[in-house]
């Protein structure tokens, strides 16, 4: 074949390819009630369910006391000895409750355990949307081997841009350099197509939830 027969053989599937009829398009308006499930039976029921579904653990108390009671129990079965904690807040009800930690630098790389906040809660996904905003940083959310996060039910949103729009609005559009959603335990299954968890951050995710009472 010579080079004016294949050159015209390539212009020939161009022009029929071009001819083609184009698909039309259509703009279609979706609420969130129509792409997501509801919220049901409530948000932080959803939240709690939809979290374990996907491995990771879920606590709703009622007041404070009986969240850092859980907290210790949990700590004491699993036999996590080295917590470690930045965020000043959670530091000093920590110690209110005689709960050890570390925020030393040096204990930092030999953690078991990390206890951070989170921006907020997304109750449809059970998603944790943490920034890089705070005390904790970025280092807190995928570092420790477990992850614990400490969370108030006014801190629960419905949908994932429910979170976005309120994170704007909290920040004033002045964001934080990083914005992350934690959607259970970290996992891969990359090899062979087996489900592995811990495999690029924490291999737990243990969600406390404060009740706001009425």
């Amino acid at each position: 074949m010579n080079h004016s027969s294949s050159r015209q053989e390539i212009l020939d599937k161009i022009r029929k390819v071009s001819n083609r009829p184009q698909p039309e398009m259509y703009e279609t308006e979706f609420d969130n009630q129509a792409v997501y499930k509801p919220i049901l039976p409530d948000a932080v029921s959803c939240f709690k369910n939809e979290l374990e579904a996907i491995s990771g653990i879920c606590f709703v108390v009622e007041n404070e006391t009986e969240l850092f009671e859980k907290l210790r129990k949990e700590l004491t079965e699993r036999e996590l000895k080295s917590v470690y904690c930045r965020d000043s807040e959670i530091a000093a009800k920590l110690s209110t409750f005689k709960i050890p930690f570390s925020n030393r630098p040096e204990d930092f790389e030999v953690m078991t355990c990390g206890i951070t906040a989170c921006e907020f809660l997304i109750a449809r996904t059970g998603s944790v949307l943490v920034s890089s905003s705070g005390e904790s940083g970025r280092q807190m959310n995928i570092f420790p081997p477990v992850h614990i996060v400490l969370a108030n039910s006014s801190q629960l949103v419905d949908f994932p841009e429910d979170a976005l729009i309120a994170i704007q609005k909290k920040y004033n559009n002045r964001l934080p350099s990083a914005i992350t959603t934690i959607t259970g335990p970290s996992r891969t299954a990359d090899i062979e197509k087996t489900l592995v968890l811990g495999a690029h951050g924490p291999k737990e995710l243990l969600v406390f939830i404060l009740k706001n009472l009425e």
